[in-house]
């Protein structure tokens, strides 16, 4: 599955202003195969554990404290070259930067709320599927 898979979160601003089903149609609008997809909440410590890789930067307390702050929508997405694809399909972390037209610029609303988590590797997707989905869980 490496190279054709990502993981995206739809993050807690996005779902509290109502994008969720706008994001999710658009990713699928874009070619991507939606391969498991899950409403859920994310507590400090498991937003810490998912984010355990910027401990030492100085956003990483914003940052968690942001993605426990309510619901998200976590998936697994198919593509080829999914990662990259995904990645230039969102756009810029900053919305203000992102191209015209993608879920960032579309939804985001400042950097830490950009809508969307877009996996930065293939090693990271498959990483980042299997902290929310168990195997029996992608279709």
């Amino acid at each position: 599955m490496s190279g054709n898979i990502t993981f995206t979160m739809v993050k807690p601003t996005a779902v509290a202003n109502g994008d969720m089903g706008n994001i999710i149609a658009k990713i699928i609008e874009g070619g991507f195969k939606v391969k498991a997809l899950k409403y859920t909440r994310l507590s400090k410590a498991e937003a810490q554990t998912f984010y355990a890789v910027h401990k030492e930067r100085p956003f990483y307390d914003g940052l968690t404290d942001f993605m426990s702050s309510g619901p998200i929508i976590a998936a697994v997405l198919e593509k080829d070259g999914a990662v990259a694809a995904y990645r230039d399909f969102i756009g810029a972390t900053n919305p203000a930067d992102a191209r015209e037209g993608s879920i960032r610029k579309l939804y985001g609303t400042s950097i830490e709320a950009n809508a969307v988590h877009g996996s930065d590797s293939d090693e990271n997707a498959l990483i980042e599927a299997k902290f929310f989905f168990a195997d029996r869980e992608w279709f």
